[in-house]
């Protein structure tokens, strides 16, 4: 086993215990695992390993371990890495061991979180690098499963991204068609000024260097939202902000346009596929056999 350091805390087990449970509620169904009870013995103790198939970057041990643990308390689920170490083919990611059926039961559970959240990480990560040298952060979206909000953008964390707003209650983003509605950007922004407290950041989507500098002129604009602008307005546009807001590239943006993106001057890159797109990261859970400290209830069951 080799020795890593944690870069990334796991979400408090409070957070995810529901999203866990229901996911073994429903691979239980309503009669439980009637492979495992009617082929493996009762009291059979096993030892196993999660296995990284494909090199990535690690999100979801704390889910997996839960999962295990909801099944089976006895289970021992040992984390040989981290959340946010990027590991390579092969590599062994966690050691369980306990009671084979329990094992067996939450085995499919355990990997597809740690398998989706491990594809997010990664996804996240390769952004990450391929921005390096700039000041851009890579953030994502709200573009997320209903309910897996903060599982996924948990996972854009330990990829070393970052979270754009978590609901609609965290900070006012106007948007177009708030604009249409409302009349046009003086309205919105004179709107809102008069109506949130002072602790709460507003950005303004724009779609053309005019808005920008209408929005500049309106004042009281935190942060402006470039949407689908190519790399020569974004450094327009960055050059008309001057630091006087956050200027935010969004739309389009791919592994391979991003360090161009990133290159323009913008603070920030908002990602909608990091959460909703990706491919899951190739996981297995090897069997390694029977545990040596328990050879005695082996011989026994």
């Amino acid at each position: 086993m080799r020795i890593v350091e944690r870069h990334c805390e796991s979400l408090p087990d409070i957070m995810v215990e529901s999203l866990v449970r229901a996911g073994l509620q429903e691979d239980l169904g309503r009669a439980g695992d009637i492979t495992t009870t009617t082929v493996i013995r009762p009291g059979l103790r096993t030892r196993t390993r999660f296995v990284a198939r494909s090199a990535g970057c690690i999100a979801g041990l704390s889910l997996a371990r839960m999962a295990f643990a909801l099944i089976d308390r006895d289970v021992r689920f040992t984390e040989v890495v981290f959340d946010g170490n990027v590991v390579k083919a092969g590599e062994t990611l966690a050691v369980v061991e306990g009671n084979a059926r329990s094992i067996l039961m939450a085995e499919r559970v355990a990997l597809n979180f740690l398998s989706h959240l491990s594809g997010i990480a990664t996804a996240t990560w390769g952004v990450v690098q391929s921005v390096k040298g700039t000041k851009a952060k890579i953030c994502c979206t709200r573009k997320t499963l209903p309910g897996f909000r903060a599982i996924q953008k948990y996972a854009v964390r330990a990829g070393g991204g970052f979270s754009h707003r978590f609901g609609l209650d965290d900070a006012v983003l106007i948007k177009d068609n708030h604009i249409a509605v409302a009349g046009g950007i003086a309205q919105v922004l004179e709107s809102i000024r008069s109506r949130i407290g002072h602790l709460v950041k507003v950005e303004l989507e724009v779609d053309t260097l005019e808005q920008l500098e209408e929005g500049l002129a309106c004042g009281g604009v935190d942060a402006f939202l470039l949407d689908n602008m190519p790399s020569s307005q974004l450094r327009q546009a960055v050059h008309i902000i001057n630091g006087r807001a956050i200027a935010e590239a969004s739309g389009g943006i791919t592994p391979l346009s991003a360090p161009e993106i990133a290159q323009t001057g913008v603070d920030i890159l908002s990602i909608g596929w990091l959460t909703h797109s990706v491919s899951a990261l190739d996981i297995g859970l090897d069997y390694e056999g029977y545990e040596g400290l328990w050879e005695e209830t082996v011989r026994q069951a």
